[in-house]
């Protein structure tokens, strides 16, 4: 198999694992009233080093940055999140966890231990490490790929 071939493999892999990642994480976080998506929104608000606009979660994430103001629209009606004035923009608001946010975010983190340790029982870290270095890989080649269709 050459490396194109190896690679087309590669993303129906990834296709596949993403629709069960997708689908296993709505379950584990179902509980707490989340979905998957508003998790992926909340754990990028919460890992960020400081509060962001929609727009720089949309980038961060590689998503459209009007499927991202839903989904912080429904965290805020939930109560995870704030939203409070821009020093820099008047109109693009900093999305900023609550403390309901935060608690959500930890609670999260306890669903997620067992989750991921059953997941990686009996893998190789070390090849964990060689799945993400191909991940990066591949996704610097595409965003590049992406920058120059645009142009």
């Amino acid at each position: 198999m050459n490396s194109s071939m190896a690679l087309s493999a590669l993303f129906l892999d990834i296709f596949r694992a993403n629709a069960l990642l997708v689908a296993s994480g709505d379950e584990l976080v179902a509980p707490l009233g989340l979905t998957s998506a508003r998790w992926q929104v909340l754990g990028t608000i919460a890992m960020a080093p400081s509060p962001q606009p929609v727009a720089h979660i949309a980038r961060d994430m590689g998503l459209a940055r009007q499927s991202v103001q839903r989904l912080v629209n429904e965290l805020a009606d939930a109560g995870l999140v704030d939203l409070k004035d821009n020093p820099h923009h008047k109109r693009a608001k900093l999305v900023c966890l609550t403390e309901q946010g935060r608690e959500a975010f930890s609670a999260i983190h306890k669903l997620q231990r067992p989750w991921v340790d059953g997941l990686s029982e009996g893998m190789d870290p070390e090849h964990i490490e060689i799945a993400r270095d191909v991940l990066q890989t591949l996704r610097k080649e595409l965003e590049q790929d992406l920058d120059q269709s645009v142009d």
